[in-house]
């Protein structure tokens, strides 16, 4: 499988449209980005199609009105993320990525934090 990397461009456009919170950790995942809260993704990069996880009725009205793709690699797409439409990738459409990748938030935010691993047992 073949990972895609976002350009420098990319990288910048998906940092601009996350919420300026300090409890978000933005870092890197497999040559691309992600956006937490909580321990938990709310928004990631993915080459250069930004995808969120929303509620159920925030998806169901994005997917209604707008072409969203699938998030991720294609041949195993993340269930619980939608790619926003790939038209969006230009400067025109900022408003629109930072305003769901915003719901993405609100939403994963109020979701149990993410209970960290525990430590792998030595051989």
């Amino acid at each position: 499988m073949q990972m895609p990397k976002p350009s420098d461009t990319d990288k910048e456009r998906f940092r601009a449209a996350v919420p300026p919170h300090p409890e978000i950790v933005i870092k890197p995942m497999f040559g691309n980005l992600g956006a937490f809260v909580n321990g938990n993704m709310f928004a990631g990069l993915f080459g250069p199609t930004v995808g969120v996880r929303l509620s159920a009725a925030d998806r169901t009205e994005l997917e209604a009105n707008e072409p969203t793709v699938p998030f991720g690699p294609a041949e195993r797409p993340m269930r619980d993320y939608v790619g926003l439409p790939d038209s969006w990738q230009n400067d025109d459409d900022d408003d629109s990525t930072a305003e769901w990748v915003a719901r993405a938030y609100s939403y994963v935010a109020g979701l149990p934090p993410k209970a960290p691993k525990p430590p792998r047992a030595r051989k």
